[in-house]
Protein backbone atom coordinates (compact mmCIF):
# COMPACT_ATOMS: atom_id res chain seq x y z
CA UNK A 1 0.00 0.00 0.00
CA UNK A 2 1.52 3.30 -1.15
CA UNK A 3 1.17 6.38 1.03
CA UNK A 4 0.46 8.70 -1.89
CA UNK A 5 -0.57 8.12 -5.49
CA UNK A 6 -0.21 11.13 -7.79
CA UNK A 7 -1.76 11.42 -11.24
CA UNK A 8 0.10 14.03 -13.27
CA UNK A 9 3.77 14.99 -13.22
CA UNK A 10 3.47 18.75 -13.72
CA UNK A 11 4.48 21.47 -11.22
CA UNK A 12 1.85 20.34 -8.69
CA UNK A 13 2.55 16.64 -9.06
CA UNK A 14 6.32 16.48 -9.20
CA UNK A 15 6.80 19.06 -6.43
CA UNK A 16 4.37 17.16 -4.19
CA UNK A 17 6.15 13.89 -5.03
CA UNK A 18 9.55 15.36 -4.21
CA UNK A 19 8.38 16.82 -0.90
CA UNK A 20 6.52 13.67 0.10
CA UNK A 21 9.48 11.47 -0.71
CA UNK A 22 11.74 13.80 1.25
CA UNK A 23 9.51 13.32 4.30
CA UNK A 24 9.70 9.55 4.01
CA UNK A 25 6.33 8.84 2.41
CA UNK A 26 6.12 6.17 -0.27
CA UNK A 27 5.03 7.81 -3.53
CA UNK A 28 3.96 6.57 -6.94
CA UNK A 29 3.69 9.21 -9.67
CA UNK A 30 1.87 8.55 -12.95
CA UNK A 31 2.65 10.66 -16.03
CA UNK A 32 1.35 9.81 -19.51
CA UNK A 33 3.55 12.23 -21.47
CA UNK A 34 6.66 13.84 -19.98
CA UNK A 35 7.61 14.87 -16.47
CA UNK A 36 7.24 18.58 -15.93
CA UNK A 37 3.80 18.76 -17.50
CA UNK A 38 2.63 21.58 -19.76
CA UNK A 39 4.72 24.17 -17.91
CA UNK A 40 8.07 22.54 -18.54
CA UNK A 41 7.33 20.98 -21.92
CA UNK A 42 4.80 23.23 -23.64
CA UNK A 43 4.55 26.43 -21.62
CA UNK A 44 6.61 28.30 -19.03
CA UNK A 45 10.12 27.08 -19.82
CA UNK A 46 10.09 26.76 -23.64
CA UNK A 47 8.41 30.15 -24.08
CA UNK A 48 10.87 31.87 -21.75
CA UNK A 49 13.75 30.28 -23.64
CA UNK A 50 12.37 31.63 -26.92
CA UNK A 51 11.72 35.05 -25.42
CA UNK A 52 15.27 35.29 -24.11
CA UNK A 53 16.62 34.60 -27.60
CA UNK A 54 14.34 37.33 -28.96
CA UNK A 55 15.43 39.77 -26.24
CA UNK A 56 19.10 39.04 -26.95
CA UNK A 57 18.49 39.73 -30.63
CA UNK A 58 16.67 42.98 -29.86
CA UNK A 59 19.47 44.10 -27.54
CA UNK A 60 22.04 43.44 -30.24
CA UNK A 61 20.01 45.38 -32.80
CA UNK A 62 19.93 48.40 -30.53
CA UNK A 63 23.38 48.03 -28.97
CA UNK A 64 24.44 51.40 -30.35
CA UNK A 65 22.28 53.07 -27.68
CA UNK A 66 24.84 51.81 -25.15
CA UNK A 67 27.92 52.74 -27.16
CA UNK A 68 28.36 49.21 -28.48
CA UNK A 69 28.79 48.46 -32.18
CA UNK A 70 27.17 45.32 -33.53
CA UNK A 71 27.20 44.70 -37.27
CA UNK A 72 25.30 42.19 -39.41
CA UNK A 73 23.04 41.24 -36.50
CA UNK A 74 20.86 38.28 -37.35
CA UNK A 75 19.33 35.13 -35.93
CA UNK A 76 18.86 31.47 -36.81
CA UNK A 77 15.27 30.38 -36.17
CA UNK A 78 16.16 26.69 -36.30
CA UNK A 79 18.88 27.18 -33.68
CA UNK A 80 16.49 29.14 -31.46
CA UNK A 81 14.05 26.22 -31.55
CA UNK A 82 16.85 23.71 -31.11
CA UNK A 83 18.12 25.51 -28.01
CA UNK A 84 14.59 25.57 -26.62
CA UNK A 85 14.38 21.80 -27.03
CA UNK A 86 17.78 21.35 -25.38
CA UNK A 87 16.77 23.42 -22.36
CA UNK A 88 13.54 21.44 -21.97
CA UNK A 89 15.38 18.10 -22.16
CA UNK A 90 17.88 19.23 -19.56
CA UNK A 91 15.22 20.34 -17.11
CA UNK A 92 13.07 17.24 -17.63
CA UNK A 93 16.14 15.17 -16.81
CA UNK A 94 16.56 17.30 -13.68
CA UNK A 95 13.02 16.50 -12.55
CA UNK A 96 13.67 12.79 -13.14
CA UNK A 97 16.79 12.94 -11.01
CA UNK A 98 14.82 14.62 -8.20
CA UNK A 99 12.28 11.81 -8.31
CA UNK A 100 15.05 9.24 -8.09
CA UNK A 101 16.79 11.08 -5.25
CA UNK A 102 13.58 11.11 -3.22
CA UNK A 103 12.66 7.46 -3.90
CA UNK A 104 9.59 8.34 -5.97
CA UNK A 105 8.32 5.56 -8.22
CA UNK A 106 7.53 7.06 -11.62
CA UNK A 107 5.14 5.14 -13.88
CA UNK A 108 5.03 6.23 -17.52
CA UNK A 109 1.53 5.73 -18.83
CA UNK A 110 -2.07 6.92 -18.65
CA UNK A 111 -3.51 6.26 -15.20
CA UNK A 112 -7.19 5.60 -14.58
CA UNK A 113 -8.95 5.83 -11.25
CA UNK A 114 -10.67 2.53 -10.50
CA UNK A 115 -12.39 3.65 -7.31
CA UNK A 116 -12.19 3.65 -3.56
CA UNK A 117 -12.11 0.34 -1.77
CA UNK A 118 -12.14 -0.58 1.89
CA UNK A 119 -8.37 -0.60 2.07
CA UNK A 120 -7.58 2.45 -0.07
CA UNK A 121 -7.85 4.06 -3.49
CA UNK A 122 -7.14 2.00 -6.61
CA UNK A 123 -5.56 3.28 -9.81
CA UNK A 124 -4.82 1.23 -12.92
CA UNK A 125 -1.98 1.89 -15.35
CA UNK A 126 -0.41 -0.26 -18.06
CA UNK A 127 -2.53 -3.21 -17.00
CA UNK A 128 -1.49 -3.06 -13.35
CA UNK A 129 -3.45 -2.01 -10.26
CA UNK A 130 -1.90 0.32 -7.68
CA UNK A 131 -3.35 0.97 -4.23
CA UNK A 132 -2.76 4.05 -2.12
CA UNK A 133 -3.85 5.52 1.18
CA UNK A 134 -4.18 8.91 -0.50
CA UNK A 135 -4.61 10.19 -4.05
CA UNK A 136 -3.50 13.56 -5.42
CA UNK A 137 -5.03 14.56 -8.76
CA UNK A 138 -2.83 16.89 -10.82
CA UNK A 139 -4.09 16.40 -14.37
CA UNK A 140 -3.59 20.04 -15.30
CA UNK A 141 -5.31 21.95 -18.07
CA UNK A 142 -5.57 22.09 -21.84
CA UNK A 143 -6.04 24.87 -24.37
CA UNK A 144 -9.66 25.95 -24.59
CA UNK A 145 -11.12 25.61 -28.09
CA UNK A 146 -14.25 27.73 -28.55
CA UNK A 147 -16.91 26.74 -31.13
CA UNK A 148 -15.81 29.25 -33.75
CA UNK A 149 -17.15 28.36 -37.24
CA UNK A 150 -14.37 27.27 -39.59
CA UNK A 151 -11.84 26.65 -36.84
CA UNK A 152 -11.48 22.91 -37.42
CA UNK A 153 -11.67 23.26 -41.19
CA UNK A 154 -8.62 25.56 -41.14
CA UNK A 155 -6.44 22.57 -40.26
CA UNK A 156 -2.82 23.23 -39.34
CA UNK A 157 -3.19 26.94 -40.09
CA UNK A 158 -4.62 27.20 -36.57
CA UNK A 159 -2.23 26.35 -33.73
CA UNK A 160 -2.33 26.39 -29.95
CA UNK A 161 0.56 26.99 -27.55
CA UNK A 162 1.62 23.38 -28.14
CA UNK A 163 1.88 23.37 -31.93
CA UNK A 164 3.37 26.85 -32.28
CA UNK A 165 6.38 25.74 -30.25
CA UNK A 166 7.15 23.08 -32.84
CA UNK A 167 6.92 25.21 -36.00
CA UNK A 168 9.87 24.44 -38.25
CA UNK A 169 9.70 27.81 -39.95
CA UNK A 170 8.95 31.28 -38.69
CA UNK A 171 5.61 32.52 -40.06
CA UNK A 172 5.71 35.79 -41.98
CA UNK A 173 2.45 36.85 -40.40
CA UNK A 174 0.55 35.74 -37.30
CA UNK A 175 -2.95 36.48 -36.05
CA UNK A 176 -3.39 35.88 -32.33
CA UNK A 177 -6.92 35.24 -31.11
CA UNK A 178 -6.77 36.33 -27.47
CA UNK A 179 -4.64 39.01 -25.84
CA UNK A 180 -3.97 37.22 -22.56
CA UNK A 181 -0.60 36.27 -21.12
CA UNK A 182 0.10 33.39 -23.52
CA UNK A 183 -1.02 35.38 -26.54
CA UNK A 184 1.04 38.42 -25.60
CA UNK A 185 4.20 36.42 -24.94
CA UNK A 186 4.07 34.66 -28.32
CA UNK A 187 3.14 37.94 -29.98
CA UNK A 188 6.18 39.57 -28.38
CA UNK A 189 8.50 36.77 -29.48
CA UNK A 190 7.47 36.73 -33.12
CA UNK A 191 7.24 40.52 -33.33
CA UNK A 192 10.85 40.77 -32.16
CA UNK A 193 11.91 38.49 -35.02
CA UNK A 194 10.05 40.50 -37.64
CA UNK A 195 6.81 38.56 -38.03
CA UNK A 196 3.79 40.77 -38.70
CA UNK A 197 1.55 40.22 -35.65
CA UNK A 198 -2.11 41.11 -35.16
CA UNK A 199 -3.99 40.51 -31.91
CA UNK A 200 -7.76 40.18 -31.76
CA UNK A 201 -9.11 40.50 -28.21
CA UNK A 202 -12.75 40.37 -27.13
CA UNK A 203 -12.22 42.42 -23.94
CA UNK A 204 -11.65 46.20 -23.76
CA UNK A 205 -7.97 45.68 -22.89
CA UNK A 206 -5.26 43.04 -23.17
CA UNK A 207 -4.11 41.01 -20.16
CA UNK A 208 -7.48 40.86 -18.45
CA UNK A 209 -7.17 40.63 -14.67
CA UNK A 210 -3.91 42.56 -14.50
CA UNK A 211 -3.68 46.27 -13.72
CA UNK A 212 -5.60 48.08 -16.45
CA UNK A 213 -3.28 51.07 -16.68
CA UNK A 214 -0.16 48.95 -16.98
CA UNK A 215 -1.80 46.66 -19.55
CA UNK A 216 -2.65 49.71 -21.66
CA UNK A 217 0.93 50.98 -21.36
CA UNK A 218 2.32 47.64 -22.56
CA UNK A 219 -0.11 47.64 -25.47
CA UNK A 220 1.06 51.11 -26.44
CA UNK A 221 4.70 49.95 -26.37
CA UNK A 222 3.94 47.02 -28.66
CA UNK A 223 1.82 49.15 -30.95
CA UNK A 224 4.93 51.27 -31.53
CA UNK A 225 6.84 48.04 -32.20
CA UNK A 226 4.40 47.22 -34.99
CA UNK A 227 1.74 44.94 -33.49
CA UNK A 228 -1.83 45.71 -34.52
CA UNK A 229 -4.47 45.40 -31.79
CA UNK A 230 -8.20 44.99 -32.25
CA UNK A 231 -9.95 45.29 -28.87
CA UNK A 232 -13.64 44.74 -28.11
CA UNK A 233 -13.51 42.42 -31.11
CA UNK A 234 -15.49 39.17 -31.18
CA UNK A 235 -14.22 36.48 -33.55
CA UNK A 236 -17.16 35.05 -35.47
CA UNK A 237 -15.43 32.91 -38.07
CA UNK A 238 -12.13 31.50 -39.28
CA UNK A 239 -11.92 31.15 -43.04
CA UNK A 240 -8.67 29.50 -43.95
CA UNK A 241 -5.98 32.05 -43.17
CA UNK A 242 -8.56 34.74 -42.40
CA UNK A 243 -10.00 35.69 -39.01
CA UNK A 244 -13.37 37.39 -39.21
CA UNK A 245 -14.48 39.49 -36.24
CA UNK A 246 -17.17 41.95 -35.26
CA UNK A 247 -16.25 45.29 -33.75
CA UNK A 248 -18.56 48.24 -33.10
CA UNK A 249 -21.24 46.63 -35.22
CA UNK A 250 -18.96 46.18 -38.21
CA UNK A 251 -17.42 43.03 -39.64
CA UNK A 252 -13.68 43.10 -40.26
CA UNK A 253 -11.12 40.58 -41.49
CA UNK A 254 -7.42 40.05 -40.80
CA UNK A 255 -5.20 37.46 -42.42
CA UNK A 256 -2.16 35.53 -41.21
CA UNK A 257 0.06 32.70 -42.38
CA UNK A 258 -0.64 31.14 -38.99
CA UNK A 259 -3.43 31.72 -36.47
CA UNK A 260 -2.66 31.25 -32.79
CA UNK A 261 -5.69 30.28 -30.72
CA UNK A 262 -5.05 31.61 -27.23
CA UNK A 263 -8.35 32.19 -25.45
CA UNK A 264 -7.52 30.54 -22.15
CA UNK A 265 -7.22 27.06 -20.70
CA UNK A 266 -9.63 24.62 -19.09
CA UNK A 267 -9.10 21.96 -16.41
CA UNK A 268 -8.66 18.36 -17.52
CA UNK A 269 -11.30 16.42 -15.58
CA UNK A 270 -12.19 13.72 -18.09
CA UNK A 271 -10.48 10.63 -19.43
CA UNK A 272 -8.95 9.27 -16.23
CA UNK A 273 -11.88 7.85 -14.27
CA UNK A 274 -12.66 10.81 -12.02
CA UNK A 275 -16.33 9.88 -12.16
CA UNK A 276 -15.53 6.65 -10.29
CA UNK A 277 -14.91 8.67 -7.12
CA UNK A 278 -17.89 11.05 -7.33
CA UNK A 279 -15.60 14.01 -6.77
CA UNK A 280 -17.43 17.33 -6.64
CA UNK A 281 -16.68 19.85 -9.38
CA UNK A 282 -16.97 23.63 -9.37
CA UNK A 283 -17.00 25.79 -12.50
CA UNK A 284 -15.36 23.06 -14.54
CA UNK A 285 -12.59 22.25 -12.05
CA UNK A 286 -12.26 19.99 -9.02
CA UNK A 287 -13.60 21.68 -5.90
CA UNK A 288 -11.17 21.78 -2.97
CA UNK A 289 -10.91 23.40 0.44
CA UNK A 290 -7.97 25.41 1.78
CA UNK A 291 -6.04 22.19 2.42
CA UNK A 292 -6.66 21.06 -1.18
CA UNK A 293 -9.00 18.28 0.01
CA UNK A 294 -11.89 17.22 -2.19
CA UNK A 295 -15.23 16.00 -0.88
CA UNK A 296 -13.89 12.41 -0.97
CA UNK A 297 -11.73 11.41 2.05
CA UNK A 298 -8.10 10.83 1.12
CA UNK A 299 -8.48 12.45 -2.30
CA UNK A 300 -6.77 15.78 -3.02
CA UNK A 301 -6.40 17.99 -6.09
CA UNK A 302 -3.79 20.61 -6.95
CA UNK A 303 -2.79 22.73 -9.91
CA UNK A 304 -4.77 23.76 -12.96
CA UNK A 305 -7.29 20.95 -12.51
CA UNK A 306 -8.91 23.00 -9.73
CA UNK A 307 -9.62 25.74 -12.25
CA UNK A 308 -8.84 28.44 -9.72
CA UNK A 309 -5.37 29.88 -10.34
CA UNK A 310 -3.86 28.41 -13.47
CA UNK A 311 -0.23 29.25 -12.72
CA UNK A 312 2.72 26.91 -12.24
CA UNK A 313 3.87 28.51 -8.99
CA UNK A 314 0.35 28.28 -7.58
CA UNK A 315 0.30 24.60 -8.50
CA UNK A 316 3.61 23.90 -6.76
CA UNK A 317 2.46 25.61 -3.60
CA UNK A 318 -0.84 23.70 -3.63
CA UNK A 319 1.10 20.45 -3.90
CA UNK A 320 3.22 21.47 -0.92
CA UNK A 321 0.10 22.20 1.12
CA UNK A 322 -1.18 18.68 0.47
CA UNK A 323 2.07 17.04 1.58
CA UNK A 324 2.55 19.28 4.61
CA UNK A 325 -0.83 18.27 5.98
CA UNK A 326 -0.19 14.59 5.24
CA UNK A 327 3.01 14.67 7.31
CA UNK A 328 1.40 16.51 10.21
CA UNK A 329 2.39 20.08 9.46
CA UNK A 330 -0.67 22.33 9.54
CA UNK A 331 -0.82 24.34 6.35
CA UNK A 332 -3.44 26.01 4.19
CA UNK A 333 -3.50 27.52 0.73
CA UNK A 334 -3.72 31.29 0.52
CA UNK A 335 -4.29 33.17 -2.72
CA UNK A 336 -3.92 36.79 -1.64
CA UNK A 337 -0.27 37.04 -2.68
CA UNK A 338 -0.01 35.01 -5.89
CA UNK A 339 2.18 36.90 -8.38
CA UNK A 340 1.34 37.18 -12.04
CA UNK A 341 4.08 37.81 -14.60
CA UNK A 342 4.08 38.50 -18.34
CA UNK A 343 7.51 37.84 -19.84
CA UNK A 344 7.25 40.33 -22.66
CA UNK A 345 9.93 42.94 -23.32
CA UNK A 346 9.41 44.93 -21.13
CA UNK A 347 8.11 42.59 -18.46
CA UNK A 348 4.93 43.05 -16.46
CA UNK A 349 4.50 41.74 -12.91
CA UNK A 350 1.81 42.22 -10.32
CA UNK A 351 0.59 40.78 -7.04
CA UNK A 352 -2.40 41.41 -4.83
CA UNK A 353 -5.25 43.78 -5.54
CA UNK A 354 -5.42 45.95 -8.62
CA UNK A 355 -7.35 49.19 -8.58
CA UNK A 356 -10.08 47.43 -10.53
CA UNK A 357 -10.33 44.42 -8.18
CA UNK A 358 -10.19 46.60 -5.06
CA UNK A 359 -13.07 48.74 -6.32
CA UNK A 360 -15.07 45.64 -7.25
CA UNK A 361 -14.60 44.23 -3.74
CA UNK A 362 -15.39 47.51 -2.04
CA UNK A 363 -11.89 47.81 -0.56
CA UNK A 364 -10.94 51.38 0.32
CA UNK A 365 -7.32 52.06 -0.61
CA UNK A 366 -4.69 54.64 -1.31
CA UNK A 367 -2.52 54.47 -4.42
CA UNK A 368 0.92 55.82 -5.28
CA UNK A 369 2.86 55.41 -8.50
CA UNK A 370 6.17 56.47 -10.00
CA UNK A 371 7.82 56.05 -13.40
CA UNK A 372 10.56 53.42 -13.45
CA UNK A 373 12.98 56.18 -14.40
CA UNK A 374 13.11 57.13 -10.71
CA UNK A 375 15.40 54.09 -10.34
CA UNK A 376 19.01 54.85 -11.23
CA UNK A 377 19.73 51.22 -12.12
CA UNK A 378 16.72 51.15 -14.46
CA UNK A 379 17.91 54.28 -16.27
CA UNK A 380 21.42 52.83 -16.57
CA UNK A 381 20.18 49.63 -18.21
CA UNK A 382 17.13 50.78 -20.20
CA UNK A 383 18.19 53.59 -22.49
CA UNK A 384 15.15 55.47 -23.71
CA UNK A 385 12.79 53.13 -21.90
CA UNK A 386 10.37 53.73 -19.10
CA UNK A 387 7.81 51.87 -17.06
CA UNK A 388 5.69 52.19 -13.97
CA UNK A 389 5.52 51.10 -10.35
CA UNK A 390 2.13 51.25 -8.68
CA UNK A 391 1.50 50.43 -5.01
CA UNK A 392 -1.87 50.06 -3.30
CA UNK A 393 -2.31 50.14 0.48
CA UNK A 394 -5.37 49.73 2.69
CA UNK A 395 -6.73 53.11 3.70
CA UNK A 396 -7.43 52.18 7.33
CA UNK A 397 -4.27 50.34 8.39
CA UNK A 398 -1.82 51.27 5.64
CA UNK A 399 -0.99 47.65 4.83
CA UNK A 400 0.34 46.81 1.37
CA UNK A 401 -2.41 45.13 -0.67
CA UNK A 402 -1.09 45.37 -4.21
CA UNK A 403 2.07 46.08 -6.21
CA UNK A 404 2.20 46.30 -10.01
CA UNK A 405 5.23 46.85 -12.22
CA UNK A 406 6.00 47.50 -15.88
CA UNK A 407 9.68 47.36 -16.81
CA UNK A 408 12.62 44.97 -16.74
CA UNK A 409 13.30 42.98 -14.61
CA UNK A 410 9.87 43.08 -12.92
CA UNK A 411 9.70 39.27 -12.74
CA UNK A 412 12.73 39.18 -10.45
CA UNK A 413 11.49 41.97 -8.17
CA UNK A 414 7.88 41.03 -7.53
CA UNK A 415 8.63 38.32 -4.95
CA UNK A 416 9.54 41.05 -2.45
CA UNK A 417 6.09 42.53 -2.87
CA UNK A 418 4.60 39.05 -2.40
CA UNK A 419 6.36 38.76 0.94
CA UNK A 420 5.16 42.20 2.03
CA UNK A 421 1.55 41.30 1.26
CA UNK A 422 1.82 37.82 2.76
CA UNK A 423 3.22 39.27 5.99
CA UNK A 424 0.66 42.10 6.00
CA UNK A 425 3.44 44.67 6.16
CA UNK A 426 2.46 48.30 6.51
CA UNK A 427 3.96 51.10 4.47
CA UNK A 428 5.94 52.24 7.52
CA UNK A 429 7.40 48.76 8.04
CA UNK A 430 8.35 48.43 4.37
CA UNK A 431 9.92 51.90 4.40
CA UNK A 432 12.30 50.69 7.11
CA UNK A 433 13.56 47.77 5.01
CA UNK A 434 17.01 48.40 3.51
CA UNK A 435 17.03 47.86 -0.27
CA UNK A 436 20.36 47.32 -2.05
CA UNK A 437 21.57 50.23 -4.15
CA UNK A 438 21.58 50.59 -7.05
CA UNK A 439 18.82 48.13 -7.97
CA UNK A 440 15.60 48.45 -9.90
CA UNK A 441 13.79 47.04 -6.84
CA UNK A 442 14.38 50.39 -5.10
CA UNK A 443 11.52 51.77 -7.18
CA UNK A 444 9.13 50.12 -4.72
CA UNK A 445 10.67 51.96 -1.80
CA UNK A 446 10.71 55.23 -3.71
CA UNK A 447 7.05 54.80 -4.55
CA UNK A 448 5.85 54.05 -1.02
CA UNK A 449 7.46 57.21 0.38
CA UNK A 450 4.77 59.05 -1.57
CA UNK A 451 2.36 57.96 1.17
CA UNK A 452 4.07 60.18 3.77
Amino acid sequence: MTDLLIIGGGPAGYVAAERAGHHGLSVTLFEKKALGGVCLNEGCIPTKTLLYSAKTYENALHADKYGVQAENVGYDYEKIISRKNKVVRKLVAGVKSKMTANQVTVIEGAATIVGRGQDGIEVSCNGNIYKGKNLLICTGSEAAVPPIPGLKEAGDVVVTNREILELKQQPKSLVVIGGGVIGMEFAGFFNSLGTKVTIVEMLPEILGGLDFEISAMLRDIYTKKGIDFHLNAKVVQVDGHKVVFEKEGKTQTVEGEKILLSVGRRPVTEGFGLENLNVELNKGGIKTDEKMRTNVPGVFAAGDVTGFSLLAHTASREGEVVVNNLVGRQDRMRYNAIPGVVYTNPEVAGVGETEESAKAKGITYKMAKLPMSYSGRFVAENEGGNGLCKVLVGEKYGEVIGVHLLGNPSSEIIYGACMAIEQEMTVKELQEVVFPHPTVSEIIKETIFSFD
